[in-house]
């Protein structure tokens, strides 16, 4: 990042950059027509958006331009990014003495800051950044401060960049193979050992989702019926789906996580089928779009890398597929939507490479624990 330092205020400027980069892990985001300002990012971080705005504002009127500027900005980034809200911590450093400035304006918070005592006194900001009082570096000016925020922020990119590249760089993939093994396996086991993947018989012999035989303690249907097919054209094409997304998800998630969310998202698509009907049911597209839940989830934190990929494909494929399963007959579309709603838990539970959100894993594993439940529960009433 190149700097020039001309006053005070650029030296707070550049303090408050260094501490939310280095710190507080906001990345910078370019913004197109702004001068003077700078804006962070942080998905996870208690202000979604910081801007840091070095423009001198010396009346009422001035400032209340300066908020509807800001809120376009902010508009744009919500369509980008398909947020609803966007809570934002407007930093001002150039304010005209005496002007009252409030601190709430449209879910954008604005704080005065017109010296380096004014932030680590703030007892505003330290109540959500508590580092900033010990972590801001006031302690070095000019030339000095300049060289140790340039080279503090460039080793943040650097390791950021290895962490990027190390999620993004395609790995070979094991587990989607040895998925779609067990269902070509298990789709010609029924025609060895029974009439055929279209024979009820056979189907519920080798494991198929069906309401009384899971009441009666066959649980462990739930899972295997994610492995049956009925008929061949339902097997090519999910196993096309699979092959597809799989691949790449198991690649950003690893292994484990990328099983885990298979069957778990697969097992509460199984759980929505049977309590909504009573019809003998099979196949993976419920954990199938377990996995798009997954994808949904990961590519919304990864939106810089993936954004385009999120609205352009991801969505559309999702939105399209529920569409056909309500419009044509014989789709489970409830183990579709059961599978949706579980992978993008069960991501959000186990976490992502990279992205340390705790909240977000413990909120998670709650709502899915309790989905489980309240489905379980409504299957032992059906």
């Amino acid at each position: 990042m190149n700097y020039s330092i001309t006053s005070k205020n650029d030296e707070i400027v550049m303090m408050l950059v260094h501490y939310f980069i280095t710190i507080e892990n906001y990345t910078p985001i370019m913004v197109k027509g702004t001068k003077d300002e700078i804006w962070l990012e942080n998905v996870d971080g208690p202000y979604r958006i910081i801007r840091i705005n070095s423009n001198h504002i010396h009346n009422t009127e001035q400032y209340k331009y300066d908020i509807f500027k800001a809120l376009r900005i902010i508009d744009q980034i919500k369509r980008k990014t398909l947020s609803l809200k966007v809570n934002t911590l407007n930093i001002l450093i150039n304010v005209e003495a005496n002007l009252k400035v409030p601190e709430e304006n449209n879910n954008i918070s604005s704080i005065v800051v017109n010296n380096v005592n004014e932030i680590t006194d703030n007892q505003n900001i330290l109540k959500i950044f508590p580092n900033i009082k010990n972590k801001l570096m006031k302690d070095l000016e000019g030339i000095d401060l300049i060289v140790n925020v340039t080279n503090d922020i460039n080793a943040k990119t650097l390791k950021d960049s290895e962490t990027y590249t190390k999620i993004f760089t395609p790995k070979k993939a094991i587990i989607t193979p040895m998925l779609i093994a067990i269902c070509v396996l298990t789709f010609i086991a029924m025609y060895i050992f029974g009439d055929g993947s279209e024979s009820p018989s056979t189907l519920l012999f080798f494991g198929a989702n069906y309401r009384p035989l899971v009441k009666a303690g066959q649980v462990w249907r739930l899972i295997t019926s994610n492995f049956l097919h009925i008929g061949i054209i339902h097997l090519l094409v999910n196993m096309y789906a699979l092959y597809i997304i799989g691949r790449q998800l198991e690649s950003f998630l690893g292994k484990t996580k990328y099983l885990l969310v298979f069957l778990i998202s697969g097992l509460v698509g199984s759980l929505l089928s049977v309590v909504m009907h009573e019809s003998i049911s099979a196949g993976a597209s419920g954990a199938i779009f377990g996995l798009l839940g997954s994808l949904l989830y990961f590519g919304y934190h990864y939106r810089l890398y993936l954004g385009s990929v999120l609205k352009s494909q991801i969505l559309p494929v999702i939105i399209l597929n529920l569409a056909i399963g309500f419009i044509l007959p014989g789709i489970d579309n409830f183990a579709h939507i059961g599978g949706l709603i579980g992978g993008y838990l069960t991501t959000m539970a186990l976490g992502i490479p990279g992205r340390n959100n705790k909240n977000d894993r413990i909120n998670g594993s709650i709502v899915l624990i309790l989905l489980i439940a309240f489905l379980s529960y409504m299957l032992v009433r059906v």
